[in-house]
Parts: structure tokens; sequence; C-alpha cells
């Protein structure tokens, strides 16, 4: 998917203490000013969903382990996988993932 490019600018005045209300409120939900506001300004509900970053982090090193994997037997150099300790780890992550999607919606 490919990002659009942000080219417009809006300048706003504020008090030093709405200025650091809303800096506060975009770093507790993970976000940056920009961004914050523009989720804001949409009428979009902002959720920080906790330990999203740690489940991420696992299904990225599952990944690489299969990547591995793959390449081990497109070279001949693996004929025999253990693969049920494998789908037991990726059906702990999509658990994992269904729970934090409970918890958002």
């Amino acid at each position: 998917m490919q990002r659009v490019k942000k080219t417009e600018i809006i300048t706003l005045r504020v008090t030093p203490r709405v200025k650091k209300t809303i800096q506060e409120r975009a770093k507790a939900a993970g976000l940056t000013v920009t961004d914050y506001l523009c989720y804001s300004g949409l009428g979009k509900e902002i959720v920080r969903v906790e330990g999203l970053e740690q489940v991420l982090s696992e299904l990225k090193a599952q990944g690489r382990n299969l990547n591995q994997l793959t390449t081990l037997a497109n070279m001949g150099r693996l004929t025999v996988v253990k693969g049920d300790a494998l789908a037991e780890n990726h059906r702990k992550i999509y658990e994992q993932l269904r729970e934090l999607l409970r918890e958002v919606t």
C-alpha cells in the first residue's frame, strides 16, 4: 500500500497549556502530534492497544524462522520439519491478536 505524501500545512495558535496537553495525549496514544490531530479532526477514535508491540515482534520472529526453514528446504538441506511446534506458535499468536482485536472493538 502506497502512502499519500502530505503536502498541505495547517497553522494554528494555541495556549502553552493546550499545546502541552495535545503533545501528552499524542504521546500516550503512540502517535505523532500531526497524526493525533488528524485522527481527532476526522472524528476517528484513537485506541492504544497495550501488548501489541510484543505480539508483532514475536510474529516477525516466527516469520523469519519460517523463511529460514523455507530457504533450507529449497536448498535440499532440510527434509523433515517439525511443523507441529511452528503451527502451535502461530495459533498462539493468532489468539493473542484476536484478543487484542476484541479489546479494541
